[in-house]
């Protein structure tokens, strides 16, 4: 799946946060039999939703973040986009985690590959936040950053390469 870089747009949560809230929502009311199909579904769901909004409102705190700090946009701007987005994470999150805890309510068989497919979810959405948060820093910052790391024996910079090209030849 490609992913955009742009630093004047706000990514949007997909499917690779939703799965998270959800499959971990399930195990453990599953676990817990004293529970309705309904609480079951309505517990996963509102799981689904935090986890989701959450990541949305870092994701867009740190994209607007970098968008104040290039004189692009005002604080209240900056309210005004993390809110809106926020918002809209929350439908598209309901949609997502509902729709995914039925399909896990009916086939509790597809636990495991919705599993899997949440953790590699879950680094695509860690890779995002890191972009997000590196395209909010200045020049000076990112030297200084690169140079702690390379003082700590992390070679940041074939990370934030790597990425790039993968990014580059990413359909």
């Amino acid at each position: 799946m490609k992913r955009e870089r742009n630093p004047f747009k706000i990514p949007k949560a997909g499917l690779e946060v939703a799965a998270i809230g959800t499959i971990r929502s399930i195990k453990s009311n599953l676990n817990n039999s004293n529970l309705s199909n309904r609480k079951v579904l309505a517990r996963s769901t509102l799981s689904g939703i935090a986890i989701h909004s959450t990541y949305q409102a870092l994701l867009a705190a740190l994209r607007t973040e970098a968008l104040f700090n290039r004189g692009s946009i005002s604080r209240k701007m900056q309210l005004k986009m993390i809110i809106q987005s926020l918002y809209d994470s929350a439908k598209s999150g309901f949609a997502i985690s509902a729709l995914l805890g039925i399909i896990l309510l009916v086939f509790p068989w597809l636990n495991f590959p919705i599993s899997v497919l949440s953790v590699l979810g879950a680094s695509t959405a860690s890779f995002d936040l890191f972009n997000a948060f590196w395209d909010g820093l200045d020049k000076s910052q990112q030297a200084n950053l690169l140079s702690a790391s390379m003082e700590a024996g992390v070679n940041l910079r074939r990370v934030i390469n790597t990425q790039l090209n993968s990014r580059k030849h990413a359909f």
